[in-house]
């Protein structure tokens, strides 16, 4: 096990203790003083010490010495030193806290302007991460704290961190070490299905309040349904069936007779008439328009042949004329460009050669001989010539293949002129053809008579007006006798909608009933399934109490006079995870005095020092209230109110004895 112990430990100027120096040489010490003499200042300046808070964990805290008005002295440095036996090595440690002044330029007199802590080890400055890390790796601080003051655990932790540091100390129990431990709950596992206790008793009880309210909802649904039920006073399911089958044969036999009277033997006797006079009327057009119908008839077909054609002939017109209006803008476009071409030509051909001697050499400056001179000169004219001659015989090309093709479309279009003039001599032709065929068929149409003058033809009309008079007759007799069956027909279903309105109730009710058979097994299935969950919720019940009594039974042995309740009963009887530390049956926050806490405290130090491997100085404040502290294997610095010690007093005598 790691051990630390205080060899000493010296205050300078340390909220209000001006020099102090407790030699404790790793013994266990008590400290006597009046009230307000500095006992807990010491206890203060072990932990700033360490990690820069008071012994109540604040880290704003005021460290200065104050005058008597209660205002800071300046100009003092506040220093702590401990003197440690860390594993049978000493080590020493350092921390000085000053005021930084500083004199801004220009100012005679320097500011105030913060604070700055100093660290030193073994009397060597360090930078403070070098400082903390040197303490980290010695101790957490939070174990530390554990482990150094009495008050810690219970006190300024909350029930939950205090709760997982006992679980991780004594370790939990698993689900299946309960089970196995009570037969009652050998079902359980089954039924968890993979779930924890705390996970299926939230799947049961959100099951269960569905089933509350699925329960509660199928009472109102089957009164509802009661309550809609139809009527069937008076009324006989089978006497219906009957009578609506009777009805349904009436009304068939009143639609058959009104098939039989729309076709009625004398109309159709009337409409056969009628055909056959309509045949006769026929025959009489037909023989009327053999003779001069023929010739009219032929006489308007050659006309029509005739425009035709003359449309036919005006449309190849057109084409030409647009032919030739396309070819003759084309040859103006060449026409412009032979005149460019022209002009090009002309000014290639009055080009003149330039030649410009340059009689130095470009590489050296120096003068070039006569002979390379006029050789250069020679080479120029000629490829000026050449090119020249290129230029012009390239636009002479160009303007013989426009011209070429400028004589193509002039040719052309005096073609197209020559067909045009052949077409338009055709279509005067035709037109004269038509004027002839048109005074043809005004003569035959002043020949023909109309069929309407035959005797014959206006005598079978009047035949035919008079049988559909008598048809018309008939049919209003008929459509009389008719809407009166109707009427029969519209009384008969009415009658029959009723009747099969009281048969639908005994489907209506059929069907409810059948609902409510169905809904009041819901209800016992609901019924049985919150029983099953009952039966769980009792299951898990018996599993926490279990737990409770295997947990807090295990938690309790690792400890001499601590004992701790992790579970709290409800009003309901389900229990609530808590952590509650008693001494003697006596909560600690509730009625226990100072000594058994103290006396709890360092219970609880000790089995902890056990697991973390690690002891280290315990300050006691308070110990005036104690008369026999616990063996414990840590050093203890125990911290006594004496109103007759106005200055600290230190003593080392024997302080431990077994508490009974």
């Amino acid at each position: 096990m790691k051990e630390i112990r205080l060899l000493s430990l010296n205050l300078k100027n340390f909220k209000g203790i001006r020099s102090f120096s407790l030699e404790a040489n790793g013994k266990n010490v008590r400290v006597y003083g009046d009230n307000a003499t500095g006992k807990t200042t010491l206890f203060d300046a072990f932990v700033w010490l360490l990690f820069d808070k008071d012994s109540q964990n604040k880290k704003d805290f005021a460290i200065k010495t104050l005058d008597k008005n209660g205002n800071p002295i300046h100009n003092l440095d506040h220093e702590v030193e401990g003197v440690f036996l860390v594993d049978g090595k000493q080590l020493t440690m350092k921390k000085v806290f000053s005021e930084k002044w500083t004199k801004k330029r220009g100012s005679v007199q320097a500011e105030f302007t913060g604070h700055t802590t100093d660290y030193f080890v073994d009397g060597v400055p360090v930078k403070k991460k070098e400082y903390d890390e040197l303490i980290s790796n010695l101790i957490d601080e939070n174990v530390f704290k554990l482990l150094t003051s009495p008050t810690y655990f219970n006190e300024q932790l909350k029930w939950q961190d205090r709760r997982k540091i006992l679980l991780e100390v004594c370790g939990d129990i698993t689900d299946e070490e309960v089970i196995a431990s009570n037969n009652d709950l050998a079902e359980l596992m089954n039924i968890l299905n993979g779930r924890s206790i705390e996970n299926h008793r939230k799947v049961i009880a959100a099951r269960k309040k569905e089933i509350n309210d699925q329960l509660q909802k199928i009472p109102v649904r089957i009164d509802e349904i009661h309550h809609n039920l139809p009527d069937l006073t008076g009324l006989d399911k089978d006497s219906l069936e009957a009578e609506i089958a009777t009805i349904n044969a009436e009304i068939e036999e009143k639609q058959e007779l009104i098939s039989n009277i729309r076709n009625g033997a004398a109309i159709a006797e009337k409409r056969k008439q009628i055909q056959e006079v309509e045949l006769e009327l026929l025959r009489i057009q037909q023989a009327h328009e053999s003779g001069t119908k023929e010739e009219l008839y032929r006489l308007k077909a050659r006309i029509q042949e005739e425009e035709s054609n003359i449309s036919l002939l005006k449309s190849k017109v057109q084409n030409i004329e647009n032919r030739m209006k396309f070819n003759e803008e084309n040859i103006a476009r060449i026409e412009s460009q032979l005149q460019q071409w022209r002009k090009e030509w002309h000014e290639v051909n009055e080009q003149q050669f330039l030649h410009n001697e340059n009689c130095t050499c470009p590489t050296c400056g120096q003068a070039l001989p006569a002979e390379q001179i006029e050789t250069a000169r020679e080479k120029a004219l000629k490829d000026f010539n050449l090119e020249k001659a290129r230029k012009l015989e390239e636009i002479t090309a160009k303007g013989k293949s426009g011209a070429a093709q400028k004589q193509k479309l002039m040719e052309e279009n005096e073609q197209l002129a020559k067909e045009k003039e052949k077409l338009e001599g055709q279509i005067s032709e035709k037109q004269s053809v038509l004027e002839k065929l048109n005074g043809q068929l005004k003569v035959v149409e002043s020949t023909i008579v109309d069929i309407t003058e035959n005797p014959e033809y206006v005598a079978k009309l009047q035949e035919k007006a008079d049988l559909q008079n008598e048809i018309a007759e008939l049919q209003q007799s008929a459509n009389e006798s008719i809407q009166s069956i109707q009427f029969e027909i519209l009384e008969l279903k009415q009658k029959r909608d009723q009747l099969q309105a009281d048969l639908g109730k005994f489907a209506i009710v059929k069907q409810s009933e059948e609902r409510i058979r169905e809904l009041e097994e819901q209800e016992r299935e609901l019924a049985a399934e919150f029983e099953k969950l009952e039966h769980q919720i009792f299951l898990t019940e018996e599993f926490i109490r279990t737990k409770v009594n295997l947990l807090e039974e295990k938690i309790n042995s690792r400890f001499k006079f601590s004992r701790f309740k992790l579970f709290e009963t409800q009003i309901n009887g389900g229990l609530q995870e808590t952590c509650v530390t008693t001494y003697n049956g006596v909560p600690y926050d509730s009625g226990l005095n100072n000594a058994a806490r103290i006396v709890v405290g360092l219970d609880i130090i000790q089995t902890l020092s056990e697991y973390y491997g690690f002891s280290c100085p315990i300050f006691i404040d308070n110990a005036e209230g104690i008369t026999n502290l616990p063996e414990i294997s840590s050093q203890l610095i125990a911290l006594y109110v004496s109103e007759k010690d106005k200055t600290l007093r230190v003593e080392t005598k024997q302080i431990l004895k077994e508490v009974i």
